[in-house]
């Protein structure tokens, strides 16, 4: 089945819409300090916590630890949500994202800045195209990622990260279980090739990491040969061929701190540029060029949807009456089981009770 060329391309049209409708200003640094002091004193009057994705800009990612919150993958974000005291939560992110944190959290409030916020992978795995799809195989086990709606979820036997899906992947191998994977189609390739695992793929991508060039990743090395290359899996098989390691979005950062490596070219969403300055410091980070000759930006690798998350949305964030998170109850149960499969699976994972097949 494949839906990802037209399915894509109404995709980018809906994201180019946006963009040329979206008003940006630039914000002086008196005003920033003045929003974010005020979502502060908010944040501390609703008893509420910023969970915010590496994605996001800069400032809100600061905005975040500066009041106690968190700066995270999405997995984290939703666990970290979880944890925290606070009886409502502030999801800096998209959709998928606010989602999984009501999934994992009934009891609390969970608020966006905007649910307009979506993912194109979400939105190329509508649920009625997908529980057909697996109907057609019921033989397979159903692993979905994470960038997916509550309903996928809860149609799936697994939810996995970009930073388990390997492990969950050869456990299922190793015990001879035939794999549906959805809803990123380079992410499965990826998977399918480093564990060799029978998987039949749902055809989804990343309109951001669908984007970066081989080409051009080449062409950068060139110039800086001591640069290695940090590759996140949902980019093209080509480009994933060129890293010098490849890994979710916390995979990346530890990965820069770790190589001894002064530069490193970077194939993912420049928002992580953020938090791998703060966490390698000193060291030199390039964006992956997502354009080829005559393009009119050299990397557009910035995800329309997470720039929504504005300053000027959340300082109204507790003001709206459109921006709150609901799960159906009986979708949120049912999702959190594969859900809580992933988490366990991971807990006994870093406690060696599951072995690498």
């Amino acid at each position: 089945m494949s839906i990802a060329s037209d399915k894509l391309e109404s995709i980018r049209k809906q994201v180019q819409v946006h963009l040329d409708n979206a008003e940006r200003s630039e914000m002086s640094p008196a005003r920033e300090r003045e929003l974010c002091d005020r979502i502060g004193r908010r944040l501390q009057a609703e008893n509420a916590v910023i969970v915010a994705h590496y994605y996001t800009a800069p400032a809100i990612q600061a905005l975040a630890e500066a009041t106690g919150g968190c700066v995270s993958d999405s997995l984290e974000m939703a666990r970290f949500g979880h944890d925290h005291p606070a009886t409502t939560l502030v999801v800096a992110g998209v959709r998928f994202m606010g989602e999984t944190a009501k999934i994992l959290t009934p009891d609390k409030r969970v608020l966006m800045p905007t649910l307009e916020a979506t993912c194109s992978l979400d939105l190329g795995c509508p649920i009625e195209e997908f529980s057909a799809f697996c109907d057609a195989h019921p033989d397979r086990e159903v692993v979905v990622y994470a960038n997916t709606s509550a309903a996928v979820k809860a149609r799936a036997d697994w939810v996995v990260t970009s930073s388990i899906a390997l492990d969950v992947a050869e456990h299922l191998a190793a015990q001879g279980k035939k794999i549906i994977w959805a809803p990123d189609r380079h992410l499965g390739d990826y998977v399918r090739s480093q564990t060799g695992a029978d998987i039949l793929m749902w055809d989804g991508a990343c309109i951001v990491h669908e984007e970066f060039k081989a080409r051009g990743i080449a062409d950068l090395r060139r110039v800086y040969p001591d640069a290695a290359v940090l590759v996140h899996p949902e980019s093209p098989a080509a480009v994933l061929e060129l890293a010098d390691r490849v890994g979710s979005t916390t995979q990346i950062i530890r990965a820069a701190q770790e190589l001894p490596n002064p530069r490193f070219i970077v194939a993912t969403d420049q928002g992580i540029f953020y938090k791998l300055q703060q966490q390698a410091p000193g060291k030199e980070f390039i964006i992956a060029p997502t354009a080829g000759n005559g393009a009119t930006c050299r990397s557009c690798a910035n995800c329309p949807w997470m720039a929504m998350n504005e300053l000027q949305a959340l300082d109204q964030v507790f003001e709206r009456d459109d921006n709150e998170v609901f799960v159906d109850p009986a979708i949120g149960r049912q999702a959190m089981v594969p859900l809580r499969r992933m988490l366990d699976f991971a807990a006994n994972l870093n406690k060696g009770v599951i072995g690498n097949a």
